[in-house]
């Protein structure tokens, strides 16, 4: 069972999201509030508060970096081959992966604890989102990963 075959769509699937998502982090640093209005409705949204300053330019392409470090991450480990698997990119690759699985996994599950029971205040708006889309993805994105690093451990 060859790395590339079992791997590669998972990894090519989960890198396309973390990739679309960091585009939207990068949209985000240049000051605009798509897909919403305006900077108030983005914060109630996207930050869940009311109020609030939109976060700055730094912080959006901190978290863009990341994501787009963590789409790299998963297509190098899901499309390599076997003979790569002890090379210091594939280790590196794989150490990411783990890194984003695991950063999103506590994401996904903070979020759909603290926003099903109020532990962090929050806008019902964001409230909503974060459990119906933001930590499901978060969690569905973790659970890529990790079958990215499964799959392209069994073959090699």
């Amino acid at each position: 069972m060859s790395t590339p075959r079992t791997a590669r769509p998972a990894a090519v699937a989960t890198a396309t999201a973390l990739g679309g998502l960091a585009a939207l982090h990068a949209l985000w640093a240049t000051g605009s509030t798509f897909p919403l209005r305006d900077g108030d409705e983005f914060v109630e949204t996207v930050i869940g508060t009311d109020g609030g300053r939109v976060p700055g330019a730094g912080a959006c392409l901190a978290v863009a970096g990341a994501l787009s470090a963590a789409a790299g991450a998963a297509l190098v480990r899901g499309t390599r081959s076997p003979a790569d698997a002890g090379s210091t990119l594939a280790r590196l690759a794989s150490l990411g992966v783990r890194g984003a699985a695991a950063a999103l996994g506590a994401r996904g599950l903070a979020g759909l604890v603290a926003s099903s029971t109020g532990l962090r205040p929050a806008s019902e708006r964001f409230r909503s989102l974060d459990l119906a889309v933001y930590s499901p993805l978060c969690l569905a994105l973790a659970g890529g990963l990790v079958t990215v690093e499964r799959r392209a451990s069994a073959g090699s």
